[in-house]
C-alpha cells in the first residue's frame, strides 16, 4: 500500500452500504462553498472509510457520501495528501491512513485505554489464557478500545476501534444494562434488534428481560448470538455514580470452553474492573 494521490478518473461500481448514517447526515448538511461544511464533508468520508476495512474507490464513498464525485474526489485527494488517507494505485481504492492511527493513539492514551488498560487486560489474558477485549458504548453501538489477544492459535477478530452490536454482544449487553437509567431504558426500546445470526436476540420482550437478567447477577453472556463459534462474558466496569462507562469481557471460541467455564472467569473479570475503574480517568 502506497500514499499517493490519484491520479486517473476511478470508475469502479459499488453498492451503497447502511452502515454510514451518521456520516452520511454530517456530509448532506450546508453550503459546498463553507470551509467549515467542506471540513465536515472530510471528516465525514473519513468515518465512511472506516466502515470499509479493505478500502472503497472513490466512485463507491462518493455514492455513500451522496455527494459529487468531483468533490469527493477533491476531498480525498487532500486527506491522501495530509497523511489521513492512502491509496492503493493497483486496486485504486482508498484506505484510511496513519495519521488516523496516530490520533488515534493519542486519544485512547489520553482515556487511559492504552498505557492504563492495556497491564490489566494483559495480565486478565496471562489468567484466562483467552482473549481479553475492552470496550465502551458510542451511541447505539460498542466501541472496542483495547484488546488483548490469548496465547492460542484462534484469534478474537475485534480488534480496537471496531463498532459492534449492542444487544448481540456481551460487552454491548453490559453497557446497556449498567448505564444510567434514562439511557438504560432509552436503548431497550430503541435498539435495532437486527438478527446476526440464528441465536441474536430479535424479540423486544426479551431482549427487556436479557438486560434485567443481566443486572440481576452482574454480568453479560453472549453465545453465538454475534458470530457462529464463539461466545464470551462480559462485566461492567463503574463511574463513581455506579454507571457502567465500559465493559470488560473475555472472548473464546466454543470449542475451547463451555458456557459454565467461562462464566467461572466472572471473578477475574470482576477484579480487573475493579482496578480498571480506579485507575481509568473519570467518566
Amino acid at each position: 500500500m502506497s500514499v499517493s494521490q490519484n491520479t486517473g478518473h476511478d470508475a469502479s461500481n459499488g453498492t451503497a452500504d447502511a452502515k454510514g448514517g451518521i456520516a452520511v447526515r454530517a456530509l448532506k448538511g450546508g453550503k459546498d462553498d463553507s470551509r467549515t461544511d467542506m471540513v465536515g464533508k472530510a471528516l465525514g468520508l473519513l468515518v465512511l472509510l472506516g466502515d470499509e476495512p479493505r478500502g472503497a474507490s472513490a466512485a463507491e464513498i462518493s455514492r455513500r457520501a451522496e455527494l459529487p464525485f468531483s468533490t469527493t474526489y477533491r476531498l480525498l485527494g487532500s486527506l491522501t495528501r495530509d497523511g489521513f488517507v492512502d491509496y492503493e494505485p493497483e486496486g485504486r481504492r482508498y484506505h484510511l491512513g496513519l495519521r488516523v492511527f496516530q490520533l488515534g493513539q493519542r486519544v485512547s492514551n489520553h482515556h487511559g485505554f492504552a498505557g492504563t488498560a492495556l497491564p490489566i487486560l494483559r495480565r486478565v489474558t496471562e489468567l484466562t489464557a483467552e482473549a481479553t477485549i475492552l470496550s465502551v458504548r458510542d451511541g447505539k453501538h460498542h466501541l472496542t478500545v483495547n484488546k488483548v489477544d490469548g496465547p492460542q492459535t484462534f484469534r478474537v477478530t475485534s480488534d480496537p476501534g471496531h463498532l459492534g452490536s449492542l444487544h448481540t454482544t456481551a460487552v454491548g449487553k453490559a453497557l446497556v444494562a449498567f448505564a444510567d437509567e434514562a439511557t438504560r431504558k432509552e436503548l431497550v426500546e430503541s435498539l435495532e434488534l437486527a438478527p446476526l445470526t440464528e441465536f441474536s436476540i430479535t424479540d423486544r420482550d426479551a431482549f427487556r428481560a436479557e438486560i434485567d437478567l443481566v443486572r440481576k447477577r452482574g454480568y453479560a453472556t453472549m453465545d453465538q448470538e454475534n458470530e457462529l463459534g464463539m461466545r464470551a462474558v462480559a462485566v461492567p466496569v463503574f463511574n463513581s455514580q455506579g454507571h457502567g462507562f465500559a465493559a470488560l469481557a473475555t472472548a473464546v471460541p466454543v470449542f475451547r470452553l463451555n458456557q459454565e467455564a467461562l462464566v467461572a472467569l466472572v471473578p477475574v473479570l470482576q477484579e480487573a474492573a475493579a482496578e480498571l475503574a480506579a485507575r481509568l480517568p473519570e467518566r
